[in-house]
């Protein structure tokens, strides 16, 4: 449960999901080899994510998957996951640490650099850092094309925690979030909506590993 070792990470949206269920994506994307899969599931009640919860702890402690709730500290604890994942507008690191404790992963959603040290000072494990570029899954402060690789780059250069970037990656862009200087990419739609989950997964990884170019990301879809 390290998450400078993250390299790709799931952001659960069920709505994106081409009507299949959340549980489906996630068995998919531990297929494909993801690091870690977080709950959000926007939207739906406390008792709903609670049950799905539930099952993605099975789904994931058997892959030996981390498995992050997003806001709710609540259902992290109740589920037991691996650690929460906080906004701006969440209760404070420092609050999550004191109910979780000392070995949950906890992490902070920034876009700034001042955002970023603030919550390093507090104690977030990790940074999940966007939206890098434009995305109708996320809310970008910093206007409609995101905050792009630049500041990425700014971000991981003033913290010592682990930087996962987030919002509108792409295979096709996932490679300049990481040559920027962020350790892994979280996504939602590139796995939640693909037809085949699975080799999305294997896509993305390979693209943040700096294995596949544009040519051999477009024959391997071919191929599907």
């Amino acid at each position: 449960m390290n998450p400078s070792q993250w390299r790709t990470y799931l952001v659960t949206q069920a709505p994106l999901s081409a009507g299949r269920s959340t549980p489906e994506i996630v068995r998919e994307a531990i297929a494909g080899g993801v690091d870690a899969v977080q709950l959000r599931e926007k939207g739906t009640d406390a008792r709903t994510r609670y049950e799905l919860g539930l099952e993605l702890r099975e789904l994931t402690a058997e892959a030996d998957v981390d498995l992050i709730v997003n806001d709710r500290i609540d259902i992290a604890r109740a589920i037991d996951a691996d650690g929460v994942h906080l906004g701006q507008c969440d209760l404070p690191v420092t609050v999550a640490r004191d109910q979780l404790g000392s070995d949950a992963v906890i992490g902070c959603s920034t876009s700034t650099v001042a955002e970023a040290t603030r919550a390093e000072a507090d104690g977030a494990d990790y940074l999940g850092v966007g939206a890098v570029y434009g995305t109708s899954s996320k809310d970008v402060a910093s206007g409609k094309d995101g905050i792009g690789p630049d500041r990425i780059a700014a971000i991981a250069d003033a913290v010592s925690i682990p930087v996962v970037g987030i919002g509108g990656i792409t295979v096709e862009n996932a490679g300049a979030v990481v040559d920027a200087g962020a350790d892994g990419v979280a996504v939602i739609s590139e796995i939640t909506a693909a037809e085949e989950p699975t080799a999305a997964t294997e896509r993305l990884a390979a693209a943040v590993a700096g294995d596949e170019g544009p040519d051999t990301i477009e024959e391997v879809r071919t191929d599907d």
